[in-house]
């Protein structure tokens, strides 16, 4: 099937934004997106139409919330990118970055093991984990095992887990899933919750703390107000902005912001 999407949507720049570590791209220009049970391929076919390998009911139930196409990010440029010089700059750099709508328990456990690693080294814990927990989906391209459900993980031991090149977060993971098994952590729940109130119940899981519990507010539960400071934030504030935090002048935008900076200052030479 080919659809046409008017805003502003970049898949290379996607796919390297730090807000996804299992988008696969091929050689022939197709990239791989999953989230839950759902796999999609995509194609630039040019003059904004993609081609997608899925139905027209599935693009519109599932991929249009993933890729956020109820909001306009061209509008967003228009509207934020005038009030700061630095973040303009990024703005136009990252234009076609988009914030995905992810599910909560894998970004939960996607963001624990990030924590000091390289985005390479990130994906590939994510695929042992999923290799080693998850069921297997055979499609067109290739075999996949999706993201692992609290409940494929049921048993999963401390030596399992550290053969994926957890580390040190392993006793994090093992707190996650105990949680969530035993109701601890109700994370459909959580969607109820203000932004304050997410954040503070997404930090009493044991390893995450404020960036972690911004990313998952940001990347699963859409709190576009939530701004993550990593390392690359951090260097644009200090560095960039003479010290001072610009995220206060963007509002409900200040997340979507922080994803043009974070792109920008990890990519452009």
């Amino acid at each position: 099937m080919q659809i046409e999407i008017k805003d502003d949507f970049d898949l290379e720049k996607i796919s390297l934004s730090g807000q996804c570590f299992r988008v696969r791209k091929f050689d022939n220009g197709i990239y791989r997106f999953i989230t839950g049970d759902n796999i999609i391929y995509i194609q630039e076919a040019g003059n904004q139409k993609f081609n997608v390998s899925c139905n027209i009911n599935e693009w519109k139930e599932i991929w249009s919330v993933y890729f956020d196409f109820d909001r306009s990010y061209r509008d967003i440029f228009e509207k934020e990118g005038k009030k700061h010089p630095f973040i303009h700059k990024a703005m136009v750099y990252g234009r076609g970055l988009r914030i995905l709508h992810q599910n909560p328990w894998e970004m939960l456990l996607t963001f624990i093991i990030s924590q000091r690693k390289n985005i390479p080294s990130i994906s590939k814990s994510v695929e042992m984990l999923a290799s080693k927990y998850g069921h297997r989906i055979d499609t067109e391209y290739e075999t996949i095992h999706l993201f692992p459900s609290p409940q494929e993980m049921t048993y999963a031991s401390e030596d399992e887990l550290a053969k994926c090149s957890l580390g040190y977060r392993v006793p994090y993971i093992l707190d996650a899933v105990h949680q969530v098994l035993t109701g601890t952590l109700d994370l459909d729940a959580l969607f109820e919750l203000n932004d304050e109130e997410l954040l503070e119940k997404l930090q009493t899981v044991h390893g995450v703390g404020k960036k972690v519990a911004n990313c998952v507010a940001l990347f699963a539960y859409g709190r576009t107000a939530c701004v993550p400071i990593d390392v690359w934030i951090s260097r644009a504030i200090n560095n960039d902005c003479k010290g001072e935090s610009p995220f206060y002048l963007f509002g409900k935008n200040a997340g979507i912001i922080q994803q043009y900076v974070f792109y920008y200052k990890k990519y452009h030479l």
